[in-house]
């Protein structure tokens, strides 16, 4: 049975994978950057300690993310 994909195809899907990829490891990396700003400017003004420490969990849980984006770009290859 042959492959319903032609070369050309897979070609086209994987760079159009690999751009979606970069979007949300770039909107990621965004989402790290003003969180960690927000814990630090929060821990400046004496915020509530229950709050910098959620924060800082979604900063670890975000870093993950972009992290397992990385491994997949460099698993497609690019």
């Amino acid at each position: 049975m042959a492959d319903p994909l032609s070369d050309t195809a897979k070609t086209a899907y994987s760079n159009q994978m690999r751009d979606v990829l970069l979007v949300l490891l770039g909107i990621d990396m965004t989402a790290v950057v003003a969180v960690l700003l927000t814990g630090a400017v929060g821990m400046t003004t004496g915020a509530d300690p229950r709050r910098q420490n959620r924060l800082m969990r979604l900063r670890v849980s975000l870093q993950a993310i972009a992290i397992a984006l990385v491994v997949l770009l460099l698993m497609m290859g690019h």
